[in-house]
């Protein structure tokens, strides 16, 4: 018997990645997971890929920083599956590299909406529903950066958006208590997907000084054991904060 059988789990941006990963190792772990983002054909290619005899898998495409498409990603989750047991908030956007300057406003909005609100949206359906539900309680964990600890140069939308995930973080932790609900934040460093292979093909990764550098990665699978590991711990225990990195990538004194 997987550890986690029975268990439900939401998603988001489920369809590449880091997502992905951690969608697939849940569902392998026992948790019913329902897989949200907002390409379909991504979603089912997630699916596709589940573990003979693991969880089942819900697609339900929806964009986060819509306030409708969460709310029916839950009632959808809870009318499937009963309950929601976790939730992996995990859905990002960056923004291309330029002085605070010239960011356009637009770009600004955009990032708050998926990186901020998307994420308040999320944690707002699954407290309701893990307030009420038999059992109750659950476990929410939010995908930081260890960019809002160490920033990259030109990434002032992306770097507050996490600083604010933090602070969501540490209030959902505090308002949690006697819900049985746990909070927690993983910060990652330079997973191996596609969104940083630039990194690995010579292209370079932007340093503090504006020079350009090849930078370390490591598999995408550690990201997941690692989600993995916080979520099949019972309700009573928490972690916090977590950083997974690469060992060589720059980060402790970064720049």
């Amino acid at each position: 018997m997987r550890r986690s059988e029975g268990k439900v789990a939401v998603v988001t941006g489920a369809g590449s990645g880091i997502g992905r990963a951690v969608a697939l190792a849940l569902q392998g772990d026992g948790f019913n997971v329902s897989l949200t983002g907002r390409r379909v054909s991504e979603l089912e290619a997630t699916k596709a890929n589940a573990a003979p005899g693991g969880g089942d898998m819900l697609v339900a495409a929806a964009d986060v920083a819509d306030h409708a498409a969460v709310k029916a990603l839950f009632d959808a989750t809870v009318e499937r599956f009963g309950r929601v047991d976790l939730l992996f908030n995990n859905a990002g956007v960056f923004a291309p590299p330029v002085p605070l300057e010239e960011l356009p406003v637009e770009t600004w909005r955009q990032m708050v909406d998926v990186n901020l609100t998307g994420v308040f949206l999320c944690c707002q359906q699954a407290i309701a529903i893990m307030k009420k539900q038999a059992p109750r309680g659950g476990r929410i964990i939010n995908n930081g950066s260890i960019s809002a600890h160490s920033p990259r140069p030109f990434s002032a939308a992306y770097t507050a958006t996490k600083h604010a995930i933090t602070g969501l973080t540490k209030s959902i932790a505090l308002d949690g208590r006697g819900f049985d609900i746990a909070c927690g934040q993983i910060d990652i460093g330079n997973a191996a997907t596609q969104m940083t292979e630039p990194m690995a093909r010579g292209h370079g990764a932007l340093q503090a000084d504006l020079s350009k550098k090849v930078e370390a990665r490591m598999d995408v699978s550690h990201v997941a054991d690692a989600v993995l590991y916080m979520a099949r711990l019972p309700l009573d225990t928490n972690v916090l904060s977590m950083t997974v990195k690469a060992t060589e990538m720059p980060f402790e004194g970064r720049g």
